[in-house]
């Protein structure tokens, strides 16, 4: 079985979660998916419905996502190198 690249695999995790962030922010802004939005700031100690909030959710997205992503690959490395054994 192949092992995954933790680094491209973070890196594609930070994006997802920018994306979705923005995409929140933009839909929040326009008074769509409110409770999501309620429940993003009771997440996130920098999102906001304001630009700067916005972007500041976004990269605070971007460094969790990447840990997650990147911590996620590490694990199924070693549990696949481990059964390789």
């Amino acid at each position: 079985m192949k092992t995954l690249n933790a680094s491209a695999f973070g890196y594609a995790g930070a994006v997802i979660s920018v994306a979705c962030m923005l995409l929140l922010g933009i839909l929040g802004i326009l008074g769509l998916y409110t409770g999501a939005v309620a429940m993003m700031k009771g997440w996130h100690m920098f999102f906001s419905l304001s630009v700067a909030g916005i972007v500041g959710g976004m990269v605070e997205a971007a460094i969790i996502g990447f840990v997650i992503f990147y911590l996620f690959a590490l694990v199924y490395n070693m549990f696949v190198t481990k059964n390789k054994n």
